[in-house]
């Protein structure tokens, strides 16, 4: 299940928060959440060179709270705040009614960022970068910044091959199944001359434990174990030599 499921979603309300958080009626309940998806893709058009990773909507009667995770915060408020009010201006374009305001909330690590993790990667490829190459720098980088564990799939006409295949790339340990991890997920698209690749991301930060991210250490082996030296399976039999004879 924890392969099927969006981790993120999986883990809603538990280590995880809405990124819209508001109420409404049946009657405009459809109408706010059109709202919201056209918010999204103006920022993401927008704002594609920020390096953004989460945008959050909040509504409180007539108030409408926009914010903005990225990893380049200067490039969404811009010289003098320019880029910042031509975007509320746009956003308040979209809304049907009520005063918009736009935060911007800096990412303290980008490196253990999952959708911005997804989207350096993507960046390589259509750059023509060697695919595993820029899978395991990613990780690399992704495991020296602090992390937990971190597992990159790819899935596509990977080098430009015939038949698509999914590559993945696993450092550390990632926990699908385990609702306290702390598990961000993220996703991108690389637009290559020979079809899109798709990208996913998952990052393991830790458990979460008493509203806290805590790194968990993996118990060590018993001193009574051991493993099989040499690569030898237990009580494997050997081929025995066979003597042959014969007569004159």
């Amino acid at each position: 299940m924890g392969n099927k499921i969006n981790p993120n979603g999986f883990r809603l309300g538990i280590t995880r928060g809405w990124n819209s958080r508001w109420y409404a009626g049946k009657k405009t309940y459809s109408k706010l959440l059109a709202e919201d998806e056209k918010i999204r893709k103006l920022v993401g058009r927008q704002l594609a060179a920020a390096g953004l990773a989460r945008i959050e909507i909040e509504r409180a009667g007539q108030q409408v709270n926009v914010i903005i995770s990225a990893a380049k915060p200067g490039i969404v408020i811009g010289k003098g705040g320019d880029s910042i009010k031509k975007l509320r201006s746009d956003i308040e374009k979209l809304v049907s009614a009520g005063t918009v305001a736009v935060n911007v909330a800096e990412i303290p690590n980008p490196n253990t960022s999952a959708p911005l993790v997804a989207l350096r990667i993507a960046e390589q490829i259509e750059r023509r970068f060697a695919f595993r190459r820029a899978m395991k720098q990613a990780a690399q980088r992704v495991m020296e910044s602090g992390a937990r564990g971190v597992k990159v799939v790819l899935a596509g006409r990977l080098g430009g091959a015939e038949q698509a295949r999914t590559e993945k790339v696993l450092e550390g340990r990632v926990p699908l199944h385990t609702l306290r991890a702390d598990i961000d997920y993220g996703t991108a698209l690389a637009k290559t001359t020979y079809g899109i690749i798709g990208i996913k991301v998952l990052v393991f930060n830790g458990e979460v434990i008493g509203g806290k991210t805590e790194t968990v250490q993996r118990p060590a082996r018993p001193s009574g174990e051991r493993r099989p030296e040499g690569g030898e399976r237990p009580n494997r039999r050997r081929p025995t030599a066979r003597r042959r004879t014969g007569g004159e």
